[in-house]
């Protein structure tokens, strides 16, 4: 596993902005490198080679990998459904519109539906709480969610796909 010539030039290029003795700084950027290149998650090859190109113990990518819940360590949707699932977005509704995402595309929380488009992932905090209930999608966030706009992002999503496809 490794990177495209253009990619790892882009790390090389993050990389050098950290001074010697302190890549381990480009870490997250190198994650979400690694995650784009190889198909939308970080499986543990995935993680050791960004450890070897950091010159740093596995365990310390494992770490930050499993933290963070922008990082991806199964296979994923091509749309990730974060729905906000903490106080403010939960007193406006959100743990109806996770149901009704569930129900709608018959998966679970975690899962990513038979045809690979969709995958529901309940997020804590996105800091969008007056805007509740609301998701992430890709780098959007859709606000002031009800079950005819989730079905509209649906539906936006599928002619996307079909699209691009």
């Amino acid at each position: 596993m490794k990177f495209s010539e253009e990619k790892l030039n882009k790390a090389k290029e993050i990389m050098a902005r950290y001074p010697d003795g302190k890549q381990k700084s480009a870490l997250i950027p190198l994650l979400h490198l690694a995650q784009e290149e190889f198909g939308g998650w970080l499986d543990v090859s995935a993680m050791d080679y960004v450890a070897e190109l950091l010159n740093i113990l596995p365990i310390e990518v494992y770490e930050v990998a499993t933290f963070y819940s922008m990082f991806n360590l199964k296979p994923v949707g091509k749309y990730i459904f974060e729905v906000c699932r903490t106080g403010p977005c939960m007193l406006n509704g959100s743990d109806d519109i996770i149901e009704y995402i569930k129900e709608k595309l018959n998966i679970r929380e975690g899962e990513t539906t038979t045809d690979g488009l969709f995958t529901l992932k309940p997020a804590e905090c996105l800091g969008a709480c007056g805007y509740a209930p609301m998701m992430q999608l890709g780098k959007h966030f859709r606000e002031h969610l009800t079950k005819e706009k989730v079905d509209a992002i649906i539906d936006e999503c599928r002619r996307n796909a079909a699209v691009n496809n």
